[in-house]
């Protein structure tokens, strides 16, 4: 009984490891890459034809294809700005084509559950349209939120390159 109960843990410890990589950055991509590196280490990656701006520069030029998270396809973006890779978005739109019964409740919850296996505790706050949790690494932040609206809900999942301010700048 001993050794199926050490199998069936050994089991479910690579499960969650595959589970666990699927929401990491491709392997190779880090924050502070130039276009060309990304390129380099996802040479499949393309530009976008009109790409998402967004406050601070950054501009949502490059895209992969689709990924499988917590039961959702998420596209991925990357974003540049001074000509470095500075955030990674993964979206999984939930209108059409992955419209789910709890608008990605239970997808986030799993984004939440690796999130705190990976990085601790959360910083969290929800409210009837959504639901964010949020964390520090090194210098990367990481958060998950989920917007619940039938019209717009979505998931996304995003690092990006943290950005410390001293109190002279607020």
């Amino acid at each position: 009984m001993l050794t199926f109960l050490r199998a069936l843990a050994a089991s479910a410890a690579l499960l969650a490891a595959g589970a666990l990589h699927a929401q990491a950055l491709p392997p190779g991509v880090r924050l502070g890459m130039s276009a060309e590196q990304l390129h380099a280490v996802l040479p499949a990656a393309e530009r976008v034809p009109r790409p998402q701006r967004l406050g601070g520069g950054l501009v949502g030029n490059w895209r992969a294809a689709p990924v499988e998270m917590a039961g959702l396809l998420f596209e991925p973006t990357f974003f540049f700005a001074a000509s470095e890779l500075r955030r990674v978005e993964y979206v999984a739109n939930l209108q059409a084509t992955q419209a789910t019964p709890d608008n990605g409740a239970s997808a986030f919850a799993a984004l939440v559950q690796w999130g705190r296996a990976s990085f601790g505790t959360e910083l969290a706050s929800r409210d009837p349209g959504s639901a964010y949790a949020a964390w520090v690494s090194n210098d990367t932040d990481v958060y998950v939120q989920q917007v619940s609206d039938p019209r717009r809900a979505s998931v996304r999942l995003v690092y990006k390159a943290r950005q410390l301010r001293d109190g002279s700048e607020l």
